[in-house]
């Protein structure tokens, strides 16, 4: 292919918007164009390279025997209806009416299209396992899209879907799947970082991401120093730096010896730090307490199977948001303590409770329910909702808390004597120099980007949407579900961040637009004719080549060779072709220095070179 028959529109200058570095090249590379704020075309350059990332995940999901379908974009309301998800997927689900009223969705995610096909299908366990997988276009209306293709509001996914007949099985699917990912990660010459993480609006028993380093990346992950231990900070556990009590019993004996609770003043005195100062004692001394608003709350707070009901909560309604979907709380209010040099994880907290969402409840209603202003808040006396207590608070035996009482706090709480919380949990946002869960060592931070999650997903889906098949012994069943994603954009772009120079792109040779780019110094005349040649012959064996025959300085052609990052580059020109022994210039994207190549050789050298690396990259 010749540069001039092409479309590479590249750029000198940055686009001001441009504040990653993928971004900004894939920009000035001419690889795509911004048609709206998220919404990007990409160019023929671009295309090519997507097409190799596509390509790669393609044939490792068919090497493990997952099959291709091709849904719609655009998929009927009601089947978000049925899985519950029309309510509880927020502003980011783009609805839409056609000409006769009836709802549609643009698809963010395509659980509900793949489940209800195969619902359609499905009649006995000799059908089962069953893996399929799409690659198709998605849309979700994000507030703030930014990073260019990183977080636009159109982009395309892989998403792969598998139903089985039990967990047993479901697992097999889901390490294939893991192991999968590693392939086409390293095939893509990417280094990931693979995590643990919280199941989030898609449910599940469990799941992990395949994150990349990023100064800029969405996700804080917490890696061990001395084991291969990684998970996001959603998700993240700690070894414990305290001594819990094994029981309420206890909890009272280890009390026995302190002073009973007591009020004390602390007018305008609200804050932790405040506090210490105040009291002239440590953060860890204290229990603090704040007040959280649910929505969406599928947790029964009723007591039911010998739990013990949630206090404040008998008049709560709980419904059906759709026929058929999950009942829920569609709003709750809880009390979550925890020890005062700590935070709350309100993903933890929202995966507790099974909740579409949690925020800090209103000043208003912290009032309502604690009869204090906030910073007064505290469990000894809270009977108004439930208290959730992360499980350092049951550790604490004489600790300082609010009274409920403005300007008023309790000294010598002690949990199990003064207090019994509904639920105890682990609520902790876990933090750099924390202790790993497995082996103890330090805990340490980086910031992450997402490439892929894989989910056991369980029954969410195909319970509410009313999926079964017969068993062995012909009775109704249930199957389970896995979910599996890989984003391709943010794949590509986040081969530019690792991938990368003060001067351009340096693509792995996977994925690279094309192999080799000729640069001829003058294209006329003898080097017009080698180059020509040569691009005919590494053509024909099966090298893909971009030939730079525009009528431009030299500086300028390297410039844009190095910018657009082909792996491999050969100058023609007069002088070195009129040497004894005709020759051309050989210059690997990532090395410093280039080196002379017989030109009668240089086809079947360059295409050994080729077909050797993307031979041990594939492997």
């Amino acid at each position: 292919m010749k540069v001039s028959a092409n479309f590479i529109p590249t750029l000198r200058e940055v686009p001001a918007d441009a504040v990653i570095v993928s971004h900004r090249l894939m920009f000035r590379a001419g690889m795509i164009r911004k048609l709206a704020n998220g919404l990007f075309a990409y160019l023929p350059l671009g295309l090519r390279s997507f097409r190799k990332v596509e390509n790669i995940i393609r044939e490792e999901m068919n090497a493990i025997g997952s099959l291709e379908i091709k849904p719609t974009v655009v998929v009927p309301g009601e089947i978000w209806k049925e899985s519950g998800r029309w309510d509880t997927m927020g502003e980011g689900l783009l609805r839409v009416k056609n000409r006769l009223g009836a709802d549609f969705v643009v698809s963010p995610t395509a659980e509900e299209a793949f489940t209800s096909l195969v619902r359609d299908e499905l009649s006995s366990y000799r059908q089962l396992p069953l893996s399929l997988y799409q690659i198709n276009t998605k849309y979700r209306d994000e507030i703030r899209p930014r990073y260019g293709v990183m977080r636009g509001r159109e982009f395309v996914m892989k998403d792969a879907y598998s139903y089985h007949t039990d967990d047993e099985s479901l697992d097999e699917t889901y390490q294939k799947m893991g192991r999968a990912y590693r392939r086409i990660f390293k095939r893509c010459g990417l280094t990931v970082i693979p995590v643990k993480a919280d199941s989030g609006a898609m449910g599940g028993s469990g799941s992990e991401e395949f994150m990349v380093e990023s100064e800029v990346g969405d996700n804080t992950l917490l890696l061990c120093k001395e084991c291969d231990y990684a998970a996001n900070v959603e998700k993240a556990g700690c070894k414990p730096d305290f001594t819990a009590p094994a029981s309420i019993e206890e909890a009272k004996a280890a009390a026995a010896s302190v002073p009973p609770v007591e009020k004390i003043d602390t007018p305008q005195v609200k804050t932790i730090e405040e506090l210490c100062v105040f009291l002239k004692t440590d953060a860890k001394k204290f229990i603090k307490t704040l007040i959280y608003k649910a929505v969406n709350v599928e947790l029964d707070l009723s007591g039911k199977d010998g739990a013990a009901p949630a206090p404040g909560c008998s008049k709560l309604e709980r419904k059906s948001p759709s026929p058929g979907a999950p009942a829920v709380y569609p709003i709750a209010f809880f009390a979550v303590a925890i020890r005062g040099d700590l935070d709350v994880n309100e993903v933890k907290l929202a995966a507790l409770l099974k909740a579409g969402e949690v925020t800090l409840a209103a000043d208003t209603d912290v009032e309502r329910f604690t009869g204090a202003p906030v910073g007064f808040a505290g469990p000894v006396g809270l009977n108004s909702i439930p208290v959730i207590a992360d499980e350092t608070v049951t550790a604490l035996s004489d600790a300082v808390t609010g009274a409920l009482v403005k300007d008023l706090h309790y000294q010598h709480a002690a949990y199990g004597r003064d207090f019994t919380p509904w639920l105890i949990a682990d609520v902790r946002t876990v933090k750099a120099g924390d202790r790993c869960p497995v082996c103890g060592g330090e805990l340490y931070e980086k910031k992450g980007n997402e490439l892929g999650h894989i989910f056991k997903l369980g029954s969410k889906y195909t319970a509410s949407m009313n999926v079964s098949y017969l068993d062995e012994d012909g009775k109704s069943r249930t199957p389970t579900m896995g979910c599996y994603g890989i984003g391709l954009d943010r794949t590509l772009a986040s081969v530019i961040e690792e991938h990368h120079d003060d001067t351009g792109i340096i693509w792995p040779l996977t994925i690279a637009p094309y192999h080799v780019i000729i640069v001829p110094i003058k294209y006329e005349g003898a080097v017009k004719t080698a180059a020509d040649d040569l691009a005919a012959a590494l053509e024909k064996s099966g090298v893909e080549v971009l030939l730079d025959d525009r009528n431009e300085r030299p500086g300028v052609k390297f410039n844009d060779a190095d910018l657009l990052g082909i792996p491999y580059r050969v100058v023609v020109g007069d002088k070195n072709l009129s040497l004894p022994q005709p020759a051309v210039e050989v210059k690997r994207r990532s090395e410093k220095e280039n080196r002379l190549v017989d030109l009668s050789n240089a086809a079947e050298e360059l295409a050994g070179l080729v077909r050797g690396e993307l031979g041990e990259m594939n492997s």
